[in-house]
């Protein structure tokens, strides 16, 4: 499992860790619960919850090992990673409709107010932000 990069990075206020497609209800609840305790709107932690759940659930088909989540406050947001042993993935544009896989990353891109991406010593990191 990669650790977390320690530079510029603020003390977790929690982490879990996601193995299987069974955890996943448990990481949504997670972040929605977290968000919503460090001041997020209840609508905002929803979406958060959601692109968490995207990111999570690409983790989950296209890398092994499960990965990591944690939430915490800083600078007037709040700030979600999700973290696993794959390669770097770029989001971007939507897919046409007519496609059947795709989306995910498109739709964190959407809703979170800030995405960036960065490879750490075993794998990658997502960062995704929401202004509180």
């Amino acid at each position: 499992m990669p650790e977390l990069p320690t530079e510029s990075v603020q003390p977790a206020n929690d982490t879990t860790r996601f193995i299987e497609a069974r955890d996943l209800a448990t990481v949504r609840a997670f972040v929605r619960a977290g968000a919503v305790t460090l001041g997020l709107p209840a609508h905002r932690a929803d979406l958060l919850a959601l692109a968490v759940s995207e990111l999570t659930t690409n983790t989950l088909q296209y890398t092994s090992g499960g990965g990591l989540v944690r939430v915490w406050a800083q600078a007037g947001q709040v700030v979600c990673d999700v973290v696993d042993t794959g390669p770097t993935r770029s989001s971007g544009d939507m897919p046409p409709a007519g496609s059947i896989r795709g989306r995910g990353l498109a739709i964190v891109d959407r809703i979170v107010d800030e995405v960036a991406t960065t490879t750490v010593p075993d794998g990658t990191l997502v960062r995704i932000r929401m202004n509180l």
